[in-house]
């Protein structure tokens, strides 16, 4: 198996608006196209992590509407599931219109789903003569386990008893050593050169979008302005990161190249690495091959946390790959300084909450660069923490297996509570 072209494949694609509800909507178009009748009704039963991902954040092409119901039934009335995650691409103002009257009309619904484990997002769609269609995207945010019309199923996948099976590149990815991540990433050829090289150009230009918006990345500037920063490296890195957050948070139909599947994971992932890398006068090839490092790493950490975990992967899984990325410019395949950057940034930023995608998260966005920059730069002098300190552990690998499983068992009533706490507020 090829883990780059897998994880690229998987992991790395365009992506319009907050992938979560992105994914929301492109399952309702799976359903309303199988239903093949104007949609009446729907119901949406939605993972935790999902269902606060979509509370705050704005949608593309809505005006800076929020909302996974808004979401949901736009993709109904879209109905068109080849457009794949850019899917809300597909709306118009008439659409629009309709989709606030089925919300309005409370004709859409959503509910955390219970007894799930992992991504979950799951379509149940009445159509105005009666006719039933379910869809379930589950494991990922693209991945049909089931689409069915009447009873009649369309689309299976194989389950086990801890849910759908995983992915077989999840499995050899979790099953990797930073040297096997390595070896991938120098292994890149042409074509994979090609697609990182994509990502980049329409994440800088999300980045030039959110240039015009008064949100985080024009505050940084603010303080450069006021000479409270200096415009450097780590600067103008902060600000490039953050515009393009702040695109992507206000709903601007801009798509970004995603990686984990997340499209903030993706700002870090890519940016980071690509800014430092010109700055400091990094051959390109080079600078690509650690960013193909970077998603390698990212969707590493990923298997272990889960994909919508309770702390922020754009800050921690992301900045992770991007810090490991900045080494790998300077001191190549040097796993003892790649080792001590990735324990840098986890013991800096381990902690850090997923509180829902909204515009906070380019805060979150700027933390991780900082981060990401300051603790390769340590490494890269051959300073960093080590195993005798908190639950870094002996190598890269089992510092972030530690991650995960402070993730997904120490913390796993966070995302419930969170959740919990946002749904009261919006009933006040």
């Amino acid at each position: 198996m090829n883990l780059l072209k897998e994880v690229l494949k998987h992991q790395v694609y365009p992506a319009m608006g907050c992938t979560e509800p992105v994914s929301v909507a492109l399952c309702a178009a799976y359903a309303a196209k199988a239903l093949g009748e104007k949609p009446q009704n729907a119901v949406f039963k939605l993972d935790a992590g999902t269902y606060k991902n979509g509370m705050g954040v704005r949608i593309p092409n809505t005006d800076g509407e929020k909302g996974n119901l808004l979401a949901g039934a736009m993709g109904l009335l879209i109905a068109r599931p080849e457009l794949n995650m850019q899917v809300l691409g597909g709306a118009d103002a008439d659409i629009l219109r309709r989709a606030k009257e089925m919300v309005k009309e409370r004709r859409v619904a959503a509910e955390v789903a219970r007894g799930v484990q992992g991504f979950w997002v799951e379509c149940l769609l009445t159509g105005e003569n009666g006719a039933q269609a379910r869809c379930v995207i589950s494991g990922s945010h693209t991945e049909v386990t089931h689409l069915s019309k009447n009873g009649t199923i369309l689309t299976e996948k194989q389950q086990t008893a801890c849910g759908v099976q995983p992915a077989q590149f999840k499995q050899a990815l979790k099953a990797a050593t930073l040297q096997d991540l390595l070896a991938a990433a120098q292994a890149a050829d042409a074509q994979d050169l090609a697609y990182l090289k994509k990502g980049v150009e329409m994440n800088l230009k999300a980045a030039e979008m959110g240039q015009a918006l008064q949100k985080v990345g024009f505050y940084i500037k603010e303080l450069v302005r006021k000479g409270l920063l200096q415009m450097d490296l780590i600067s103008s890195t902060k600000i490039l990161t953050a515009c393009a957050a702040d695109a992507r948070m206000d709903g601007r139909a801009v798509p970004v190249m995603s990686s984990g599947e997340s499209g903030n994971q993706g700002v870090v992932t890519i940016l980071v690495p690509w800014k430092v890398g010109k700055e400091m006068g990094v051959d390109e090839t080079t600078i690509l091959h650690s960013i193909a490092l970077s998603h390698l790493l990212n969707g590493y950490v990923k298997v272990f946390t889960g994909e919508l975990a309770p702390i922020c992967g754009c800050a921690i899984a992301a900045g992770v790959g991007a810090t490991a990325a900045i080494v790998y410019q300077q001191r190549g395949a040097n796993i003892p300084a790649i080792t001590l950057a990735i324990n840098n940034i986890i013991s800096d930023i381990g902690g850090m909450l997923c509180d829902g995608a909204k515009s906070g998260c380019a805060l979150k966005v700027v933390s991780s660069t900082d981060s990401a920059i300051r603790s390769a730069y340590m490494a890269i002098h051959d300073y960093g923490i080590t195993e005798v300190e908190g639950f870094v552990g002996r190598t890269a690998e089992e510092t972030i297996q530690n991650l995960g499983n402070i993730s997904s068992e120490g913390m796993s009533k966070v995302d419930p509570m969170i959740v919990h706490i946002m749904q009261e507020k919006s009933c006040r």
